[in-house]
């Protein structure tokens, strides 16, 4: 597993020790991480601040997201997926989609390069919140 990867899963439990759902992200341009962001629906009672969506926000205004490359530990939803093909970027490293299946296809329907990567350490995270809060992990995919 790269560095890169392993700042997402550090944000994944940051998101879990605030008490919001353990999903992490990170974006990386010329091989520096640009921004970071965690799933904060939990903690900012807003239902758009999806890991992706605040690592974008965090990353701000920086000019072409084309030569950028964005990983999260789980397979980013419709939702952010609409993002990553607003701003053009081309590559998405994902840490499981065993969960949560996501938009895979409406990315590379669009020219998104996704990677699956399958860990077991994303899984386990996901699997561990979801059988202690299910609900609120019905909530976050829209299955309520």
């Amino acid at each position: 597993m790269d560095s890169f990867m392993e700042a997402a899963i550090a944000e994944a439990q940051q998101g879990l020790s605030e008490g919001g759902i353990p999903i992490g992200s990170v974006l990386v341009k010329d091989g520096n991480i640009v921004g970071r962001g965690h799933n904060k629906r939990v903690q900012d009672n807003d239902p758009v601040v999806h890991a992706e969506i605040d690592c974008l926000r965090q990353a701000g205004r920086i000019g072409s997201y084309r030569e950028t490359i964005l990983y999260s530990t789980l397979m980013p939803c419709y939702l952010c997926a609409g993002a990553v093909v607003q701003f053009g970027i081309k590559k998405v490293y994902a840490g499981e989609s065993e969960t949560f299946p996501g938009a895979r296809e409406f990315m590379e329907s669009h020219g998104v390069e996704v990677i699956d990567l399958n860990l077991d350490e994303c899984k386990q995270l996901m699997h561990q919140f979801i059988q202690t809060n299910p609900q609120l992990w019905s909530e976050d995919i829209g299955e309520l």
